[in-house]
């Protein structure tokens, strides 16, 4: 016959109860350890944990503009203040105008082992949204960005971007043709050594005698500035110069056509005057230097590092364009 002892029956339960309770305990320890820290303008946040608020994703990995049809959760959003603590604001200041503030929110992140981290991120406000990749180097400083495509697209088109295993970002764009063809461009980057994304295939099935027109985002600003005109080479290839915020600085356009169109750059941004004829342009968040030396009668371009961003990898910024003469609209005056 077995003898109940109460004793040891108490020792047994508290035993059990003990090891529970560390169980418990350290299951809490986990789930606070990964709990994310809320990324609101009120929380002072630390990089690790801005960079760890970015959901982990396996490669290949593979987004479209869909993203923008989904609903985000306040649990999910980055703060406008949050995110350029990190990232400057000039990453977002292209494609948004200061004080509009986009509401950020994350979409993946990719670790490159002992390497770099990327970050895929939507921005988004009323009027527009665009989807963007940051790198982070292996020091986890930031390094670069790219803009892969926008909500602000033609009818029709389809937009995505994939990263394969080999950590190659491509971004592809698909749209029918009048005769209902399926057409396509695929541009396809890599991180490199000098700290920005190079280009190093293009491929598309579009036919070469489309033609396309060319829309100049400065074009009615004011051209009170003594070098703000027109230079052009032909309607594929020319410099618009507009007034910047005073005497130092101006605003630009850049487009070229090469090779019969097979190789392209574009390029908008603000110049520094560091000559009364030599303008530099070189913007935080981006790698490209570009000179525009100006005589009264034409600007000549050059690349002086780095502009893969905005071209296609078989061509540069380069090229003398002519001035285009305003010509004065003469007063008729009426006699009595």
């Amino acid at each position: 016959m077995t003898i109940f002892k109460p004793e040891t029956w108490f020792n047994t339960t508290f035993n059990m109860n003990k090891y529970l309770f560390l169980l418990i305990c350290a299951g809490l320890l986990v789930a606070c350890k990964h709990k994310k820290v809320p990324l609101s303008d009120a929380a002072k946040v630390e990089l690790n944990e801005f960079i760890d608020f970015f959901p982990e994703v396996r490669l290949p990995y593979q987004t479209g503009d869909s993203v923008f049809n989904q609903e985000d959760p306040d649990s999910l959003l980055i703060s406008y203040k949050v995110f350029t603590k990190f990232i400057p604001d000039t990453v977002l200041t292209r494609h948004f105008p200061k004080g509009s503030l986009p509401r950020m929110y994350p979409l993946g992140r990719v670790r490159d082992d002992k390497k770099e981290t990327y970050l895929f991120v939507k921005a988004v406000t009323p009027a527009r949204e665009w989807v963007y990749l940051v790198c982070f180097d292996r020091s986890n400083r930031f390094s670069a960005s790219k803009p892969l495509f926008s909500s602000e697209s033609e009818e029709g088109l389809k937009s995505s971007v994939s990263m394969d295993t080999k950590y190659t970002i491509t971004i592809l764009r698909q749209w029918k043709s009048p005769s209902g063809e399926l057409v396509y461009k695929k541009n396809a980057y890599v991180y490199n050594d000098a700290g920005n994304f190079m280009l190093i295939l293009t491929e598309s099935n579009e036919p070469t005698q489309k033609t396309r027109v060319v829309q100049n985002p400065i074009d009615t600003l004011a051209k009170k500035h003594r070098l703000s005109a027109d230079y052009v080479q032909d309607r594929k290839n020319f410099i618009s110069v507009r007034d910047g915020r005073d005497q130092s600085h101006i605003l630009f356009f850049i487009h070229f056509e090469k090779d019969n169109g097979s190789c392209t750059g574009e390029l908008k941004g603000e110049a520094r005057m560091v000559s009364p004829t030599l303008a530099r342009y070189n913007s935080s968040g981006d790698p490209c230097t570009l000179e525009l030396n100006f005589t009264p009668l034409r600007v000549s371009i050059k690349e002086v590092e780095a502009c893969g961003n905005h071209r296609d990898i078989r061509c540069f910024f380069d090229g003398v364009f002519p001035r285009v003469r305003e010509v004065k609209k003469k007063t008729i005056h009426k006699h009595a």
